[in-house]
């Protein structure tokens, strides 16, 4: 017999100082795969990990405990010791309950920030990366093409993403609720990545009085600040530019603090008294929670934005019912369609790059 399960820790079950520590980047993502691969009784899988969450959703056959077969090849890809408490934050679910909550993850049910829009793509880009290393085959096929509809579906058919709906609109909620407007202010982006990408369209009309681009690929940094107007500045001015800004976002790849209590301590004299606010949005974090310690100082990180966002979820709880009536529907359609001939699937089998 074979089983579906997911075993997984996200913002629900456990914080982002614990989250972060399993955080898998795009090259621990593939080296788990291929690990999963070499395992006989991994039949299928794939693996989402975001700022929220890192999943593991597998075919596995029935004799394995799914706790006792992942966790440690998982462990053994972070380079960190299994602690015994693991099975207290790593939930698991099974068969028909893995399904529905992977359909309520790409819905933006399970998101930080209720209807989250970016989590279809992540979850996309999961499942390509899981194909193109040949770790999914029909029962899995069957489940991602779903999957991805039922996203799109919910997207295009409910009110669950009404507003803003991503982390980084939620950080820039954050910074004009501290500094009452961003107009005439000046703000550094640190990273030009796509979540750096969003958080500055939400700024672009703000009227703010400068925006510098830092990134550690220059033409990086320098393609943001030419599409929405800013000023693309070195790694090696940040002393220099931390003592112009009023608001920093943080939202880069390093795999460690780029950003130390050391070098705020130094430039927080020379601000006159103007309060600093740092909201980090890294995973894992860039920013040295010790850096919050530095008078003047206002740090801030992914957990902190939930509050932000209450005020603006009525709306989108509105519409959890018709989410959840067309994850009922595609829980369903899953069902009919792994009963179905192989060959009547391959027929009509979809691409998850649509």
């Amino acid at each position: 017999m074979k089983q579906i399960y997911v075993i997984g820790i996200n913002h629900k079950t456990a914080p982002l100082e614990v989250r972060e520590k399993f955080y898998l980047s795009e090259p621990q993502q593939d080296l788990l795969l291929s690990e999963l691969k070499s395992l006989p009784a991994v039949l299928e899988a794939f693996v989402i990990s975001t700022c929220n969450r890192t999943e593991i959703y597998v075919n596995l056959l029935e004799t394995f405990d799914p706790a006792v077969c992942l966790l440690p090849v998982l462990c053994a890809v972070k380079k960190i010791p299994q602690d015994v408490d693991l099975a207290k934050i790593f939930y698991v679910h099974k068969d028909q309950a893995a399904v529905r909550h992977l359909l309520e993850v790409v819905s933006g049910l399970d998101s930080l920030v209720l209807g989250e829009k970016q989590i279809l793509g992540q979850v996309k880009l999961a499942i390509d990366r899981a194909r193109q290393q040949n770790i999914l085959h029909t029962k899995f096929n069957i489940l991602s093409n779903i999957a991805i509809r039922a996203g799109k579906k919910v997207q295009t058919e409910t009110a669950i993403g009404w507003g803003g709906s991503s982390v980084s609109w939620a950080a820039i909620v954050k910074a004009e609720e501290i500094l009452g407007t961003l107009t005439d202010k000046t703000i550094l982006m640190m990273g030009a990545g796509k979540m750096s990408d969003l958080a500055v369209g939400q700024i672009q009309n703000k009227n703010f009085k400068k925006l510098y681009m830092m990134d550690r690929t220059e033409a990086n940094a320098c393609a943001l600040a030419e599409k929405y107007g800013g000023e693309a500045v070195s790694f090696y001015d940040l002393k220099d530019i931390l003592q112009r800004i009023d608001l920093c976002i943080c939202s880069t790849s390093a795999p460690h603090y780029i950003l130390e209590k050391s070098i705020v301590a130094k430039i927080m004299p020379q601000r006159e008294s103007n309060p600093l606010i740092l909201i980090d949005i890294s995973m894992p974090r860039n920013i040295d929670p010790q850096v919050a310690t530095v008078p003047g100082v206002l740090l801030f990180y992914v957990d902190d934005l939930q509050a932000v966002v209450d005020s603006t979820m009525k709306i989108r709880h509105h519409a959890i019912p018709s989410v959840e009536k067309i994850i009922a529907q595609k829980l369903s359609e899953y069902q009919s369609k792994i009963q179905q001939p192989q060959s009547q699937f391959y027929s009509g089998i979809e691409s998850s790059r649509e």
